[in-house]
């Protein structure tokens, strides 16, 4: 109570942990080293590994994971299973219809290389956050399914990541994915 000008307030929107899409393993790890290490450019969650040691990380991260989404293995490999299959005759294309997407609308955010430093970040104003696709924890299954229902289906406050499935059906999308994949990402 009193003069609320004399505080700063620490304002966090953090995401619904029941949604996640993160496995307890990706869990642990972002815990430890904090979500910039894994591609975020909004750091709104620090590195605990200076806080904790490594047996408390392991324990909070079991926690998160059967607690919040036990099952979210399941739920990925159910939702996937769900998504069309590829064609056989159109796997031998897919990289390059992935190219032709990502450079067509996910470099606006993401970047030409992948860095998370497109277009739609240089707006002082409205500028977005989105992940460095070179650091990503994500699975072939995690980035198809978060780019098919977005982020706040996953959990996200914002709407920075939209759901792309109304635009492209899911060979298009595994297509990208593919790609990122592909191109992007370095194994840990």
């Amino acid at each position: 109570k009193g003069d609320r000008n004399k505080y700063v307030e620490f304002v966090v929107n953090p995401r619904k942990l029941t949604k996640t899409i993160l496995t307890q393993k990706q869990i642990y790890l972002i815990i430890k080293e904090g979500s910039h290490a894994w591609g975020a450019h909004a750091d709104i969650m620090p590195a605990f590994k200076y806080v904790y040691d490594e047996e408390q990380i392991k324990s909070v991260a079991y926690y998160v994971a059967k607690t919040f989404n036990p099952n979210i293995k399941e739920k990925i490999d159910k939702l996937y299973a769900k998504s069309d299959p590829i064609p056989q005759n159109k796997k031998a294309k897919m990289l390059k219809r992935g190219k032709k997407i990502y450079k067509r609308n996910c470099s606006w955010c993401h970047g030409i290389s992948g860095h998370g430093d497109g277009e739609a970040t240089k707006n002082p104003i409205d500028s977005i956050f989105p992940y460095d696709f070179t650091k990503t924890l994500l699975s072939k299954k995690q980035i198809f399914l978060y780019a098919k229902y977005g982020g706040k289906y996953w959990g996200t406050y914002k709407d920075d990541m939209p759901s792309w499935k109304r635009k492209y059906n899911d060979y298009d999308l595994k297509a990208v994915t593919k790609y990122i994949h592909q191109t992007f990402i370095h194994k840990k």
